[in-house]
């Protein structure tokens, strides 16, 4: 009893087993007799092989010879060349701010006023200082020359003359005292009155030395509160856009306090880091193109200037700075940038259409025709220039490859060279 279970059951799974096969087989497009016959081949437990049909291939290509642009891929930043964060030199309340955030300036553009008044007070006062030490060196008021020597100047003048006057009296009264005709006491009167004009006169020139050298300090006094005047209007040091703006009307800022924040727009610079394999192609001059988030489809240009002569020990990279044209300000300092930098041409190049290029788990494959049977031939690809691919290893140049039908492709397989027609016609002999 139990024999004859198992072998009805055996029997049913067989029979489930055909119908599922010419299930199949009419789904893939065979006859009715093929899948009586493979009925018959799975009842019976065996069957025989047949020859598979030729795969049509209806388009062949050969390999062919392209001219390739070697480039390096890159990204990086866009950023500016000079950015000056301008500071205020001096102290004082905030009494106007003439930029905005994104106003464009130019050298020397007023950017901020502070209140002068006690600046203004302090300058008066270095030039009321100034003018009494030239005063007293005979020097005109406000003019910048040197000093008269000390002989010449008027206090060293009188005590010269006072000397000389002395000098003479003490040698009168020396003479008449030789003679008996000059008492004691009137010839050291002489003598005394001799000391003290000498003494005056060395007085009189260290005054005047002394003078001169404050001179130079109450100038300098004089300069540095007429610059701190002149700093009360903060001008901008170079050209660009504003990107900060750090103090209100109002404010009381000390020195050194940042007020504004300027960018320079044009040029601008590209910042990327490449690969230390292609260090020997990269070279100054070269041009780098690339595209940003922010204009989708446009293609910007740049030309590499500086290029780091190290690499850095963790990414095994190098620095390379692009300058970039930036005329029409569209591009903004901080874009990402993602291109390339051509480094060179190479002519005659082998390459293939893509659509004759199989690829399997990485693998890269091509199906060579030889009197109409399939040779399936791995390649290593290249770079890629629209529709062609470079082929670097795997052909000689001189093979028939198969472009199309792929996937009923592999070595041995019988093929036909033709058209759509010439399977219509074969499948209608078929059955």
């Amino acid at each position: 009893m139990r024999n004859r279970c198992v072998s009805g059951s055996r029997g049913a799974f067989l029979l489930g087993l055909a119908v599922i096969s010419a299930f199949i087989i009419a789904a893939c497009g065979g006859s009715a007799a093929s899948t009586a016959e493979l009925s018959g081949r799975t009842g019976a437990g065996a069957g025989r092989g047949s020859q598979r049909p030729a795969v049509i291939v209806e388009r062949t290509t050969a390999v062919e010879h392209i001219a390739v642009h070697r480039q390096v891929d890159l990204s990086g930043t866009l950023l500016s060349p000079e950015q000056a964060k301008v500071s205020s030199e001096v102290a004082g309340p905030v009494r106007e701010v003439l930029v905005q955030l994104g106003s464009i300036v130019r050298p020397g553009d007023i950017l901020i006023r502070l209140d002068p008044r006690e600046l203004q007070l302090a300058a008066d006062r270095s030039e009321s200082a100034l003018n009494q030490a030239l005063a007293q060196l005979g020097i005109p008021k406000g003019q910048n020359v040197e000093p008269p020597p000390d002989e010449q100047v008027a206090t060293v003048r009188q005590a010269s003359a006072n000397l000389e006057d002395a000098r003479a009296a003490y040698a009168r009264a020396d003479q008449l005292g030789g003679r008996g005709l000059l008492s004691r006491v009137d010839k050291d009167t002489a003598e005394t009155r001799l000391k003290v004009s000498e003494a005056n006169y060395t007085a009189a020139l260290d005054a005047v030395r002394s003078l001169k050298a404050s001179l130079q300090d109450r100038r300098a006094a004089f300069e540095l509160a007429q610059k701190k005047l002149n700093d009360a209007v903060i001008r901008a040091p170079v050209g660009g856009s504003i990107s900060e703006r750090l103090v209100q009307p109002g404010e009381f800022i000390r020195e050194n306090t940042p007020v504004v924040t300027i960018v320079q727009m044009n040029p601008l610079k590209l910042r990327t880091a490449i690969q230390e394999k292609f260090a020997s192609v990269i070279k100054t001059g070269q041009t780098v193109d690339f595209v940003v988030e922010a204009f989708p489809g446009q293609t910007f240009t740049g030309k590499i200037a500086y290029i780091s002569p190290a690499v850095d020990q963790t990414t095994r990279t190098f620095a390379v700075e692009a300058m970039v044209n930036n005329e029409d300000g569209r591009l903004k300092p901080g874009f990402f940038a993602n291109g390339a930098v051509g480094t060179k041409v190479d002519e005659s190049v082998p390459a293939l259409s893509e659509d004759a290029i199989s690829t399997l788990a990485g693998v890269s494959s091509v199906f060579v025709v030889e009197d109409n049977k399939i040779r399936q031939q791995t390649v290593t690809l290249g770079a890629r220039q629209g529709k062609l691919v470079e082929i670097t290893s795997g052909l000689k140049g001189t093979e028939t490859l198969a472009a199309n039908n792929l996937g009923q492709l592999a070595t041995g397989t019988q093929v036909q060279i033709g058209n759509a027609g010439g399977r219509g016609a074969r499948g209608e002999g078929a059955q």
